[in-house]
């Protein structure tokens, strides 16, 4: 099953990376969303042996520059793993309803009970691809790697695979 997933993840992004090559995919345009609260639920290390649970809250922001988004999260496994990081994303849209997000960011990470990563300083890098609601809400589904970039001598890294829903934070919400 692992690998079942493994596979279907990289074939996610071969076919994501072509269909950007090839044409009709555009960033955002600036302004075009709201901040999001991203919620994430799905696999921690599902490409090995110490497969968990994982929960992620994300904020991700409105503010670009050059059409590079922050956004910053917390996540927390069920073997009491957690990993709070910060970083940066691009929106890429595939039409008007699919978005391709790739993300790259930096944080802390405590295994817990969980896998060791090797350092307390881990990189995240990763893809998702979500379906765009009329409320600009997106339903969709995240993989990422998380590694030290060789930081230390032990250096195991773990992809995770996850179910995404973004809420946008606009001013539906205030009166």
């Amino acid at each position: 099953m692992t690998r079942w997933f493994y596979s279907g993840a990289m074939a996610l992004l071969v076919a994501l990376v072509l269909a950007i090559s090839i044409g009709g995919a555009h960033p955002a345009m600036a302004g075009d969303d709201p901040d999001f609260i991203t919620f994430h639920i799905g696999g921690y290390d599902v490409n090995d042996d110490r497969t968990a649970g994982q929960f992620n809250l994300e904020y991700r922001s409105d503010w670009d520059e050059w059409y590079v988004k922050p956004f910053a999260g917390v996540m927390a496994t069920t073997d009491a793993a957690a990993y709070v990081y910060g970083g940066f994303l691009l929106d890429v849209y595939l039409g008007r309803r699919i978005v391709f997000t790739p993300n790259v960011a930096v944080g802390l990470y405590s295994n817990g009970d969980g896998k060791d990563l090797g350092n307390t300083v881990e990189f995240r890098s990763g893809l998702e691809l979500a379906y765009r609601l009329d409320n600009r809400a997106r339903l969709g589904m995240a993989f990422h790697h998380i590694s030290n970039a060789s930081l230390s001598d032990n250096n195991p890294g773990t992809e995770t695979l996850t179910l995404s829903f973004s809420l946008p934070l606009d001013n539906r919400f205030v009166d």
